[in-house]
């Protein structure tokens, strides 16, 4: 299979084909933002990224909240540094509020609503109290708010978006919220410059070779917003024109190709979900195959998606599953086989 440098170099600065961190906070730290929304595919997502890792980590990094989970950029769910979440959200936040204006409006929330909820979710939660869903739903029933149709998820993600409540430790396989005051220390504000600079640079530092609209779509910021980031940190990149884009990146040593090396990467991994254009992810001839790139878990060799897997969890064991777009040599099914003993040295 024909090199693609685009992919080669994005797996490089993403730290899939070079995993040099030690713990799971430095791995967000450093991706400053990483999406969530599939929670086990997720922990996987950090996993991959560390020299040696093991999910058990991941999880008390968690639970401890050296990483905290909340809805963040275009929007869904982000895993987050604790010194980072804060002004993350005072960038993205105005413009998903707008995002989700019609639905406010649809279920009759509004400055009053969301005021009287983010109290109760204080008044009890105050003392770093962790509550689950279920136990802020009855908190909120009993002020005679209602939480019927999807009016409890949005009180939440307003009270995310507020910095009112962030993620807590699991019970048992139940997540749980927190107040955010009592998860990550106050950090000195930035301007909307600072913030968007800040910005632009994490992306394109971990994601480059990556356009201008690349990271709009990434970050849900409007182009103008996007151009103005990466304007403040053209200086720290260097830049490359390929079919008429014009791509940047960090200014590091070439990734020599790998033959043969592969690696199984999660749903929603931020290999695929950092683009707009996401054709150098995949060979040609499997566009097809691959269309549902972002939602399914994805089998990558030589830097290209070809076929995806699925996992079983059973008593003491993990059953994989594959479905390759194409035939596998020998010396390829044996690179398979080692990538699934690495998943599965990471959850048991």
């Amino acid at each position: 299979m024909k090199d693609n440098p685009l992919a080669r170099l994005r797996m490089y600065n993403q730290y899939i084909s070079n995993p040099v961190f030690g713990n799971p906070e430095d791995v967000v730290k450093n991706m400053l933002a990483m999406q969530a929304q599939d929670y086990a595919g997720a922990k996987w997502a950090l996993g991959i990224r560390m020299a040696s890792a093991n999910e058990s980590v991941v999880e008390q990094a968690i639970t401890d909240g050296r990483i905290l989970r909340t809805h963040l950029l275009r929007p869904t769910w982000h895993f987050v540094a604790p010194a980072d979440i804060r002004w993350l959200l005072a960038l993205t936040a105005p413009r998903i509020h707008a995002i989700n204006s019609g639905m406010y409006k649809k279920f009759e929330l509004n400055a009053i609503v969301f005021n009287k909820a983010n109290n109760v979710f204080i008044k009890n939660m105050q003392g770093n109290k962790q509550l689950t869903r279920a136990e802020l739903t009855d908190a909120l029933n009993r002020d005679h708010i209602p939480t019927d149709d999807l009016r409890f998820t949005l009180l939440l993600m307003n009270a995310e978006l507020d910095g009112v409540i962030c993620s807590g430790g699991r019970v048992g396989k139940q997540f749980t919220y927190a107040l955010l005051d009592e998860r990550a220390p106050a950090t000195p504000l930035l301007t909307h410059d600072e913030a968007l600079r800040k910005l632009a640079g994490g992306f394109f530092n971990t994601r480059g070779p990556a356009t201008v609209h690349d990271f709009a779509n990434w970050s849900g910021l409007t182009i103008a917003d996007a151009g103005i980031g990466l304007e403040h940190i053209k200086g720290e990149l260097i830049s490359e024109l390929i079919e008429g884009k014009t791509y940047w990146m960090p200014d590091r040593t070439a990734t020599t190709p790998t033959k043969n090396k592969v690696y199984l990467l999660p749903a929603f991994d931020e290999f695929a979900i950092a683009y707009k254009d996401r054709d150098a992810l995949v060979a040609p001839r499997y566009r097809e195959q691959a269309r549902h790139l972002i939602f399914d878990p994805v089998i990558v060799m030589d830097y290209q998606v070809v076929g995806n897997w699925k996992r079983a969890i059973k008593t003491n064991d993990v059953a994989i599953t594959y479905n390759l777009f194409g035939d596998f040599k020998k010396t390829q099914g044996k690179a398979l086989e080692a990538a699934a003993k690495r998943y599965k040295n990471f959850l048991l």
